[in-house]
């Protein structure tokens, strides 16, 4: 067994790309080459990756044979025509995009959830959840597995950051126009975003759901492994640059208290519980969960409209849980088998 992987990181130039480079340099990921790869725009381009500097290569054109572990994040077009021809060469695919996560031949991992499902990939692709997903997974799996989880209710309020680097830089031309008495037009959101929420997450379908409503609840069971639990999501979209909150209230199987529920969590992998009764004790997305690894869990109480509900906050930083670093956990974990 070579003690080093060669790697590609498909989509390095953007946000969760560059994130990826910083979580493999801060994991010490054993790598041998590594290729940054990017739309024919962006090659050429210089990143670094700890101490070195390397130039972006250009996607339509490199060659994959050789590459061990792919980490895919450059959208769902990308990945539906890129993924499987990395995964012929023999390489194991990571991907971010929402394109393979419901296929059935596909895993859809949380690391720290069920990272059994990874070993069971026949197209040599794994599915990343989706970042609201991935948060909301990490906090609810303990109590699920302890006592049963009959229904969620959840409401999301998502950073700017979920939708890309055009959104953040949309978010900061917009606040600073507003500050200077400026007029402001939307350009990546219907409407505007800076102070302003928005209702909307995606497309709407049919149901009056959007798509990111629904990948809460069709991810949820798929991870969980339980097609019963009913899912019921609104997202919204606040104007805040990194990170992700959830108001999260549940009904369970069986009673389970505020306080069984807190020394559940405290002992859970990836969860930091903040969740003291005084002014700021709760965690939130500046103060608590830009720039860090584990989803943040407080506001614990039991549910006064259900004997058998609880209600939980979940705060994570999108980018690097919810994308970049539960990907390089799920790469660590393949390297692990051989």
């Amino acid at each position: 067994m070579s003690k080093t992987v060669n790697v590609a990181v498909v989509g390095a130039t953007g946000a969760v790309g560059e994130t990826m480079l910083k979580v493999l340099a801060e994991r010490q990921f054993p790598i041998g080459k590594l290729h940054l790869l990017a739309s024919e725009r962006s090659a050429g381009e210089k990143l670094e990756y700890g101490a070195r500097t390397i130039v972006v290569e250009d996607l339509a054109t490199f060659d994959p044979t050789g590459i061990d572990i792919a980490l895919f994040s450059a959208g769902g077009s990308v990945s539906k025509e890129y993924a499987p021809r990395f995964a012929a060469a023999g390489a194991v695919v990571i991907d971010n995009s929402s394109v393979f996560r419901g296929d059935a031949d596909v895993p859809l991992v949380v690391s720290e959830v069920n990272p059994e499902a990874l070993k069971h990939r026949p197209r040599g692709i794994v599915a990343n959840p989706n970042c609201s997903t991935m948060q909301l997974m990490v906090a609810l799996a303990p109590i699920h597995r302890a006592v049963g989880i009959e229904r969620i209710n959840i409401a999301t309020y998502q950073s700017v950051s979920g939708t890309g680097r055009r959104a953040l830089e949309e978010l900061g031309r917009q606040t600073a126009a507003l500050l200077n008495f400026q007029e402001v037009q939307p350009e990546v959101y219907p409407v505007q975003i800076a102070f302003n929420v928005i209702p909307q997450g995606g497309d709407f379908l049919e149901n009056g759901y959007t798509s990111e409503e629904m990948k809460l609840v069709w991810e949820t069971r798929k991870i969980l492994g339980d097609d019963s639990i009913l899912v019921n999501a609104t997202v919204v979209r606040v104007p805040v640059f990194y990170g992700h909150s959830e108001a999260v209230h549940i009904e369970t199987r069986e009673k389970i208290t505020a306080a069984q529920a807190r020394a559940l969590l405290e002992k859970a992998p990836g969860v930091e519980v903040v969740d003291e009764h005084v002014n700021g004790g709760y965690p939130t997305p500046v103060t608590h969960a830009s720039g860090r690894d584990p989803a943040y869990v407080g506001r614990i109480r039991e549910d006064i409209s259900h004997p058998r509900g609880l209600d939980l906050w979940v705060v994570s930083d999108n980018i690097r849980k919810g994308a970049a670093l539960n990907a390089v956990q799920l790469a660590e974990l393949v390297i692990a088998e051989r």
